[in-house]
């Protein structure tokens, strides 16, 4: 088993059978001691925080796998806060893709001209930006993904397809709860010819309400472990 990554929350090693292994860590992204899923730096070390967002990326893999979409999920290991998965090339040095089920956020600060803070939006809205904090994850469309050789317009449609319906499965579950999920995010990658969901699915990348006040993230993934 060798190290080939050393991430912010997680660490990949490469396994002799091809697939690579995700050790997620205690460390969490943040500022002068506070938590932020936001932040681009380490900020703080949380007591077992790792294992937790290992437990709700289990959950919602499982999931996924019941509904019938693949993901790079293979197994887990809790004990020792590991994931295995399948090896997935990422698109262009990495990219973002967000499902909005309501206005708010950046979307607010790009469009507010047109649209209202807390609107639902139909069907929800996907939209891709680069990971790229220097740019301030620039936004980019299916055509600009295509002309600039990221992918093919087949390859983006799959991932919106499966965008939105991943979306929906998280949005109903969490709705069994009292929850509402307000946007997602999630990154693919390019596995055996097709394009599956990779990385984890964390409370971090969730904006949730209840009762009309957003969720921070410790707390949501305590309501969504502790049902």
């Amino acid at each position: 088993m060798n190290k080939i990554y050393e991430g912010k929350t997680k660490d990949v090693y490469s396994l002799e059978n091809g697939n690579v292994l995700l050790k997620f860590k205690d460390d969490c992204t943040g500022k002068d001691g506070v938590f932020d899923p936001g932040e681009n730096t380490v900020g703080l070390t949380i007591d077992g925080i790792g294992k937790e967002n290992l437990k709700v990326s289990i959950y919602y893999f499982e999931l996924l796998k019941q509904a019938g979409i693949k993901t790079h999920y293979v197994n887990a290991n809790i004990e020792d806060a590991t994931m295995e998965v399948l090896p997935g090339k990422v698109f262009g040095h990495g990219l973002e893709v967000i499902c909005r089920l309501v206005a708010t956020g950046s979307f607010i600060r790009r469009y507010g001209e047109y649209i209202k803070d807390g609107t639902h939006l139909e069907g929800g809205y996907v939209e891709c930006t680069f990971k790229n904090d220097e740019k301030g994850d620039p936004l980019v469309t299916k055509e600009g993904l295509v002309a600039l050789g990221v992918m093919s317009g087949e390859l983006f449609d799959s991932m919106k397809e499966q965008t939105l319906n991943i979306t929906n499965i998280i949005a109903s579950d969490l709705k069994k709860i009292g929850l509402d999920l307000w946007d997602i995010k999630f990154e693919f990658g390019y596995n055996n010819g097709e394009v599956i969901l990779i990385d984890e699915i964390a409370s971090g990348n969730m904006r949730v309400y209840k009762d009309g006040k957003i969720v921070d993230p410790i707390t949501l993934t305590k309501l969504i472990l502790n049902r």
